[in-house]
């Protein structure tokens, strides 16, 4: 009898608190000043044309990056709105309600355009370096090649910067926490807190591990195109963003059916170290916030399922 699969849960990080998605959900939990658990929970809309995209491979991972950035926008800034707001000013904000719907779709727009904006800094910044190497470095495979180490670098330091921020670190610790539920999920353990714990806080199909891939894709998707002149060097790195998401995506899915295959398992090491500085280790706590939000993410997914269920039989 063949082994029945699991469905596939994804997480972030957010202020104090991990959003996990489902089929039907996304759902936060969040730790409070008071040390109460609020939860935020956004209904997971399908959109007939994105859902087709989003069977096209190469052209699926821009979808759900889209997808990522602006549901991921939402959950955290319920986060940081709600994580250390005194709760005796609740009923402020619940007479603000009708107005956050615009709010949080302004938030997601933002979320989108802050990632392409990120995008293009991390992609033109290296290409500039690399020219400056030019009189040194002047065939295009050791510009292509000085252009990837310069890119890698500015994202190593980049992280390592802003994780030594107390919050940054706070956040890193949450997303280990993510991780650690997913992986004990995954591997059939019951989520306590001392079986979530004893968890790598690595995985193979992490949003770190995405970032690191566009690096190493890009060094061979830019192998393709000219280096010279500098104005068509730059214009060739702005227009094949949207190719080195979507075959870097791919690359992604690749790695994680391929983690438990001896040999291919290696594909996706060097994901895996980035998230050596994407994650930290959570304290119990974190992973007890961890834990609440898969749960209820668990609850709602079933909920809903259940009702289709009853709404197609009658």
């Amino acid at each position: 009898m063949s082994k029945v699969q699991k469905p596939t849960y994804g997480g972030q990080a957010v202020v104090e608190g991990v959003m996990f998605g489902g089929k039907y959900h996304y759902v936060t939990a969040i730790r409070r000043k008071d040390d109460s658990i609020e939860y935020f929970e956004v209904p997971r809309k399908s959109n007939p044309s994105f859902q087709f995209l989003k069977k096209i491979p190469f052209i699926r991972g821009i979808i759900a990056i889209i997808e990522a950035s602006a549901n991921g926008s939402k959950h955290l800034n319920f986060s940081t709105e709600r994580f250390d707001l005194d709760p005796s000013e609740d009923h402020q904000l619940k007479e603000e309600e009708g107005s956050k719907l615009t709010m949080w779709l302004g938030v997601a727009a933002i979320g989108v355009l802050s990632f392409l904006f990120g995008k293009f800094i991390f992609t033109l910044v290296p290409v500039f370096l690399a020219a400056l190497t030019k009189p040194i470095f002047s065939s295009d495979l050791s510009q292509v090649l000085i252009e990837g180490l310069f890119k890698l670098l500015l994202l190593l330091c980049y992280i390592y910067f802003v994780s030594l921020t107390p919050i940054i670190k706070r956040v890193f610790q949450y997303h280990g926490a993510e991780h650690k539920v997913i992986n004990a999920f995954e591997n059939g353990k019951e989520l306590t807190v001392e079986n979530v714990q004893a968890q790598s806080r690595l995985h193979y199909r992490c949003g770190s591990s995405f970032i690191l891939f566009t690096v190493i894709v890009g060094v061979f998707v830019y192998l393709l195109v000219p280096t010279e002149p500098l104005y068509v060097r730059v214009l060739n790195r702005l227009a094949l963003i949207p190719v080195v998401l979507g075959i870097s995506f791919e690359v992604l899915q690749l790695t994680n059916k391929v983690r438990n295959i001896p040999v291919l398992k290696y594909l996706g090491v060097p994901g895996l170290w980035l998230q050596l500085l994407t994650t930290k280790e959570p304290k119990n706590d974190q992973v007890e916030v961890a834990i609440l939000s898969f749960k209820e993410l668990l609850k709602k997914e079933k909920e809903t399922a259940d009702l289709i269920k009853t709404e197609e039989i009658v």
